[in-house]
């Protein structure tokens, strides 16, 4: 056993696979696996992974210095509605929050309208008296006489989790709190979420629906994580195990229990660091990163090497693609759009012949129809097979062993015999369809979002990203493709770039012409106590920053832009300073501003992290050489439509300096790079491979 001290694992628990990956103290890759999720009980997936990157680096889990671990368990159990059975308590008068919403329709004209469903009917939902104003004063104390009442209402429903969201709470939580206390006295089994703790902005429906939703995955998520440390701690394992967040960051597990709701979407969330480090590393300052694995695709936009951001998204929206049909959420996160397409989407012809695509997955198990699974549907992954495009003797470190005719068969009576087509064709038109699908919501949420896709590189990961990214890159006129090391198992890569960081944003209204300076430091000076409380849990020692924004807008406007702040106490100079910032971001964003309109600013965040790992660049390459390619085979061109002979290639046999030009495949243990016949790659000086558009000479 060598002497590896400071060894760092990481976990990604996926919809389809677990990736685990080991590096060491100066973060070289020692072992990466992918091995299928346990939806059961999905710690026994993570613990085989690890034991297989240990044993292959010769380690035991004592040399474990850093455990990182991400997961998508607490989206899959909102979006498949797996949760707590939750009451709710609004302060007397606002019962109905929930039912009224925002007052609108998210399509106005659509006669059998699917509302979202929220999570808690109105049986469930109860008020106590009891008043604060915006500014944290107290108009009518707690309501104590009522408590019993409301403890024997909740004792009724067996609510099994409460989700605590009184008026003005973020401005002053002495009511949540004591009505807390009160309630655990009499239902100490309770699980109880606290508006102020888990979303302390102003906008009382978005602050429900996001306490809601954690305290719906809370229970869940606790034992969970509390099931996976003891699981872990008696294999050997004695450093504390953090949590990836949604928002790019690491917290503790004890963070993780208590605000569950963090934790949704932080498997992406490791993949948009991963890229923005490669991007940083290359010095590609426009990025879209294209995460493809068996379940889900994601996209999300870089600039300057930092991946967009947003403060609120949607859970499990009834109508896919249109904004309002979900849950909102409140919380910091990468921002990202994310469809159901993946390797195990599968394929179905409807009734009116059209070809559709996901975004139900075959999951885990029984899996796409090639694994030999017992799986019977038409998925991605078979269309790729059916093509030519995966080797079978390569595919999944040899340990899955792929079915063709099982592939064909699938592909054959889905699709083939519906739509009266040899199964090469049905296979092209289904892959066709799902790379036509990604690219549109790519080129979709780069115009939501003012920016451009074609100009951007793609960096393209996860077990089907590279296999497809060049399918993709096509349809949004992008030239450049990098596809990382370890490509398969990129989000997990991620999470050990990732800082031990904790965000909070608090409503606070104040306006630019007599903001109460010393009340807005003191508020500062307890927002940033509060988070490097939890950042120092997980990095005792580490040099921290500080990063503080406001949210800013004229009066009267309902939509607020975030303006970085100094990291000090303000003072009467700043002012100026905030408006000029404010009248320039307005302007880049709406060509103008407005003047003489009075500011007023809502909301405040200070974000606490530690230091990233160091970054090196990547050296450049001394000369090109031709790649030689060590085997051959037949896949159907996705240029011509034809059968014609690839190249195949070994990654692991490629050198810095190395070039080709397609049709080729690069295997590699986890996942396969497509070079379409349009495109040629090389190999840079930090071993990424970069695909290149060749572009035609117009005759």
């Amino acid at each position: 056993m060598h002497n590896h001290a400071g060894l760092r694992l990481a976990v990604d628990i996926g919809g389809t696979f677990t990736d685990t990956v080991l590096m060491d103290g100066q973060s070289n890759i020692l072992a990466t696996t992918k091995t299928p999720t346990t939806p059961d009980n999905p710690t026994v997936g993570a613990l085989i992974g690890a034991k297989r990157v240990l044993d292959d680096a010769n380690a035991g889990f004592p040399q474990v210095s850093g455990f990182i671990h991400g997961t998508t368990l607490a989206t899959n159990a909102l979006i498949e509605r797996r949760g707590a059975s939750v009451a709710t308590i609004t302060t007397d008068g606002f019962r109905d929050i929930l039912e009224i919403g925002y007052e609108r329709r998210y399509s106005q004209y659509d006669i059998n309208l699917v509302k979202p469903n929220l999570l808690v009917p109105r049986a469930r939902a109860f008020t106590i008296g009891g008043r604060m104003d915006a500014r944290g004063d107290e108009l009518t104390p707690l309501d104590v006489a009522g408590m019993s009442d409301l403890v024997r209402r909740i004792e009724d429903t067996d609510a099994q989790s409460v989700a605590v969201c009184l008026m003005h709470s973020y401005a002053n939580p002495k009511h949540e709190l004591s009505l807390r206390d009160q309630l655990l006295k009499e239902l100490p089994d309770l699980a109880i979420s606290l508006s102020h703790e888990v979303s302390p902005e102003a906008r009382e429906f978005d602050r429900l629906c996001t306490t809601i939703a954690n305290a719906y995955i809370q229970p869940q998520m606790a034992g969970y994580l509390a099931e996976f440390q003891s699981r872990f701690a008696a294999e050997g394992l004695t450093c504390p195990i953090l949590m990836m967040t949604a928002g790019g960051g690491m917290t503790t597990l004890e963070t993780a229990a208590r605000l569950p709701i963090r934790l949704v979407e932080s498997g992406p969330a490791g993949g948009a660091i991963l890229a923005a480090r490669i991007a940083a590393e290359t010095g590609a300052r426009a990025v879209t990163s294209f995460d493809m694995g068996g379940t889900t695709a994601k996209l999300c936009l870089i600039d300057a090497f930092r991946p967009q951001t947003a403060r609120r998204f949607e859970i499990a929206r009834a109508a896919r693609f249109i904004k309002g049909s979900g849950m909102p959420v409140r919380v910091p996160v990468i921002e990202m759009i994310e469809i159901g397409a993946g390797g195990g989407s599968i394929a179905r012809v409807d009734r009116l012949g059209r070809l559709q695509v996901g975004p139900e997955s075959a999951g885990a198990q029984p899996g796409p129809a090639a694994f030999g699974n017992g799986g019977r549907a038409a998925t991605v992954t078979d269309a790729d097979v059916v093509q030519g495009l995966i080797e079978p003797g390569r595919f999944a470190e040899g340990r899955l062993t792929i079915d063709t005719a099982a592939a064909e068969q699938a592909i054959t009576v889905e699709i083939g015999s519906a739509l009266d087509l040899a199964p090469d064709l049905a296979a092209r038109g289904l892959s066709e369809i799902v790379d036509e699908s990604m690219a549109a919501a790519g080129r979709m949420h780069a115009v939501e979002s003012g920016k451009e896709l074609a100009t951007r590189v793609m960096i393209a990961f996860g077990g089907n990203g590279p296999l497809h990214a060049t399918r993709v890159a096509r349809r949004c006129q992008v030239d450049q493709i990098v596809i990382p090391k370890n490509p398969g198992v990129g989000s997990a890569v991620g999470f050990l770039y990732a800082p031990v960081a904790f965000e909070i944003v608090r409503s606070r209204y104040a306006t630019l012409d007599q903001p109460d300076l010393d009340g807005l430091n003191a508020f500062f000076d307890e927002m940033t106590a509060e988070a490097l409380a939890v950042v120092r849990a997980g990095a005792p020692e580490a040099e921290l920053s500080i990063r503080k924004q406001a949210f800013m807008r004229y009066h009267g406007q309902g939509h607020e832009i975030e303006i970085a702040l100094p990291d000090r106490a303000l003072g009467p100079a700043d002012i100026e300073i905030l408006r000029r910032d404010f009248e320039s971001e307005y302007s880049r964003l709406f060509r103008r501003a407005v003047p003489g309109m009075a500011i007023e600013i809502l909301n405040w965040s200070v974000e606490v992290s530690s230091p990233a790992p160091a970054l090196s660049r990547v050296p450049d390459v001394a000369q090109q050489r031709t790649a030689r390619p060590c085997d051959h085979r037949r896949i159907l061109c996705d240029v011509s439509g034809h059968w014609c002979d690839a190249s195949i290639y070994d990654r692991s046999g490629l050198e810095p300096g190395d070039w080709l030009r397609g049709p080729a495949l690069i295997a590699e243990p986890q996942t396969t790079t497509f070079v379409s016949a349009d495109f040629q790659a090389s190999v840079d000086g930090g071993g990424n491979l970069w695909l290149n558009r060749i572009q035609e000479d117009a005759e």
